[in-house]
């Protein structure tokens, strides 16, 4: 079964969660025991390292094809999905699967062109503080065109799920981001960990205003942490007044470290060395940083948006957004209680839902029962214990 995957900038490098959920799902259904997927992995030219260093690691099925795109904020997606949808009309995969909203405007056009079409539903994007209204209206066009055009739509947070199910009075499928593999990343969380250099609180996402660097910075500012470092791990795609506040912001505090945008590697070394993990955001999907960090047993501390909420963290991890007074007082809290850097936690309970196999296990039967679904049409496929989704 041939599967085409289009919708974000590209695998081996960009940055991003859903870049990072699609490079780990594409290696793990190349991987899968009995698979017979063929993965072409469209991605915007713009944005694929030539040669990446990963390249030569990609498993065998697994191909990358880059296609021409812009670059500007407002059209990047749109066009490189318009090129995506056509291309496939050519190579007439089995399955297309689009990830996000903006691409899943191209729902009908793929529909048209006689697709089977998945698409992922990764975040309500319309939420965030970055996009004007214009941009707002052609997302919440694109989420519409996704549920209602798709054979499968997936939804990754069961809060958003059961908001568009009400929404648009229909079934959809909730299938998590993978973040971690349990027995490994999670063994972590469990063994010693080196305090001497944890001296470190960590942030990583995009410089974009709703993942809020400088209340995390505003808040940081006002604590007494002699020794302690703030790294803010993450770039700016493009260049705006939020992310040259942030810089303006940082570069005021030596003891504040801004690495830009860093492989996936670099993430995981500084997450290493980290003694606790933030994520202020006021809007998120469902952020795989939060779950890497919570596999290498880091603490947690996260606004408490419903998306967030949802994850079922302790109380004490979670902060009203915005309130950097209250953030100030839980960092002045932690480093107090942890004068040589964090402690381990043991997250794995937690992780259970996000395990690689378990999310490519259950992907790949979404493919199997959208490729199939002329001949199954009317049944509800099969699609495993704790994965519920209905085509439509």
């Amino acid at each position: 079964m041939r599967v085409l995957l289009l919708g974000f900038r590209g695998i081996c490098g960009p940055q991003g969660g859903v870049e990072a959920h699609v490079e780990t799902i594409a290696r793990e259904l190349a991987a899968l025991n009995g698979s017979t997927l063929s993965l072409e992995v469209v991605e915007r030219q713009p944005y694929v390292q030539r040669p990446p260093a990963e390249e030569a690691a990609l498993p065998i099925g697994v191909r990358r094809r880059p296609i021409w795109s812009p670059t500007s904020a407002p059209f990047e997606a749109l066009v490189h999905t318009l090129l995506g949808v056509l291309y496939a009309g050519v190579r007439r995969p089995d399955v297309l699967h689009i990830h996000g909203i903006g691409p899943g405007l191209m729902a009908p056009l793929a529909r048209l062109l006689g697709l089977t079409v998945v698409v992922t539903h990764h975040g309500e994007d319309y939420l965030r503080e970055k996009w004007g209204w214009l941009a707002r209206a052609v997302l919440r066009l694109g989420e519409q065109c996704a549920v209602r055009f798709a054979h499968t739509c997936i939804v990754v947070n069961p809060v958003v799920r059961q908001r568009l199910e009400r929404r648009y009075d229909t079934g959809l499928c909730y299938i998590p981001n993978a973040a971690v593999r349990l027995g490994r990343e999670s063994a972590a969380a469990s063994s010693p960990r080196a305090a001497a250099s944890r001296r470190l609180i960590i942030s990583v996402g995009r410089i974009v205003p709703e993942k809020r660097q400088l209340d995390l910075i505003e808040a940081f500012s006002r604590i007494d942490a002699p020794g302690w470092r703030l790294v803010l791990v993450g770039g700016a795609d493009h260049q705006s007044d939020y992310a040259r506040s942030v810089s303006a912001a940082a570069s005021k505090r030596p003891e504040v470290v801004m690495t830009g945008a860093i492989d996936k590697r670099a993430v995981a070394d500084h997450l290493a060395q980290a003694g606790l993990f933030v994520l202020p955001s006021s809007h998120e999907g469902l952020p795989i940083a939060l779950l890497e960090a919570m596999g290498m047993g880091l603490p947690v501390i996260v606004s408490d948006i419903p998306n967030l909420k949802a994850l079922s963290l302790p109380d004490n991890c979670y902060l009203p957004v915005g309130d950097t007074e209250r953030l100030s007082t839980a960092l002045q809290k932690f480093v107090d209680t942890h004068p040589d850097g964090g402690g381990g936690v043991d997250w794995t309970a937690h992780l259970a839902p996000f395990d690689v196999e378990a999310v490519a296990r259950a992907t790949h039967d979404v493919y199997l029962a959208a490729a199939n679904r002329r001949r199954r049409a009317g049944r509800r496929p099969n699609l495993g214990v704790g994965v519920a989704a209905e085509e439509h």
